[in-house]
């Protein structure tokens, strides 16, 4: 896992809507938080179980004095938002480093689409690209206002578009009419619910927009892989580049699990493969990817997330 933590304190709490909380951190010493670029997550960890869960950051990226999140609690989560919504100002936790694999790239325009709880490493953007005087537009879908965070903020923005369910036919999202055909020079990013993402991202193919164009950061995984071809019913092998060590990865384990038994130091996070944080390289073998983080050209270098994916091939090496 991440080592560089530090305290923080909720300085502010407020509920945005009533399953959506904004919190504010600031860190515990009163020293300055790290930098970071809008698209960032944090790791925090919560509660007397030591939970760690990533959340993005929502706030202005120059502010260092404050980290800014909004949870969604959701019932049927691993428990991190339950015990998130439960903090009040005044209460402690750990917050580690933020990283990032959903930054803004050079384009000359974008197009933010978000849903629900997905607006909230695009907020960070929109602030990010309203400094800069950056050509963009963000399209926020939620169920109803009420249960859309940041509505004040947005309502009246010229380069936001607010799409609810409960509105008028015409009024909720089109990408037919709000994405429309592609366009040189212009960077797409979706950040939502997997049924969300789903419909946008094929929906994005279907008007033709290249993979290369369309930038995506999931919440939880998608629907797991088909079980793989090779490795039989045994599971695999994983061997390791620099010892030439090998252990076999059972069906009901992952290859992190298997690491981490055997005291391999394996760096990891979200245990999902949505944050990025285990990426290691294939150097031998056929893997299964079934992550929500690599790109296509980043599978076709030899990327590979020991949390989710498997291999096809009875050997996996990695570089490790």
């Amino acid at each position: 896992m991440s080592t560089t933590w530090t305290d923080a304190v909720v300085v502010a709490r407020y509920d945005a809507t009533p399953r959506i909380a904004v919190f504010d951190l600031a860190r515990a010493d009163g020293g300055e938080l790290w930098e970071y670029e809008a698209g960032a997550h944090i790791d925090v960890q919560i509660g007397e179980a030591g939970l760690v869960r990533q959340y993005s950051l929502c706030g202005p990226p120059g502010v260092r004095k404050q980290y800014r999140l909004a949870v969604l609690n959701e019932p049927v989560s691993r428990g991190g938002s339950r015990a998130m919504h439960a903090l009040a100002e005044g209460d402690t936790l750990r917050i580690a480093a933020p990283r990032n694999r959903f930054g803004l790239t050079p384009a000359r325009r974008h197009l933010l689409l978000a849903g629900g709880i997905g607006i909230t490493p695009l907020l960070s953007m929109a602030q990010t690209l309203d400094a800069a005087g950056g050509d963009y537009h963000l399209h926020y879908c939620a169920r109803s206002r009420t249960d859309a965070a940041f509505v004040p903020e947005l309502e009246n923005h010229p380069r936001v578009t607010l799409h609810f369910d409960d509105q008028a036919p015409e009024q909720l999202l089109d990408l037919a009419r709000d994405l429309g055909n592609p366009v040189p020079d212009t960077a797409v990013y979706v950040c939502g619910p997997g049924g969300f993402m789903d419909y946008a991202l094929g929906r994005a193919a279907e008007l033709g927009w290249p993979a290369s164009a369309l930038h995506k950061e999931r919440f939880s995984a998608s629907t797991p892989a088909a079980e793989p071809d090779g490795g039989g019913e045994g599971g695999f092998t994983v061997r390791l580049s620099s010892t030439g060590a090998e252990y076999l990865v059972p069906e009901d384990q992952s290859v992190l699990d298997v690491l981490l038994a055997n005291g391999i130091e394996a760096p990891y996070s979200c245990g999902q493969g949505i944050c990025g944080e285990c990426i290691v390289r294939v150097r031998a073998g056929e893997p299964d990817h079934r992550d929500d983080v690599l790109t296509d050209d980043e599978r076709a270098e030899g990327l590979f997330t020991p949390c989710s994916s498997r291999s096809r091939s009875p050997i996996l090496e990695l570089e490790l």
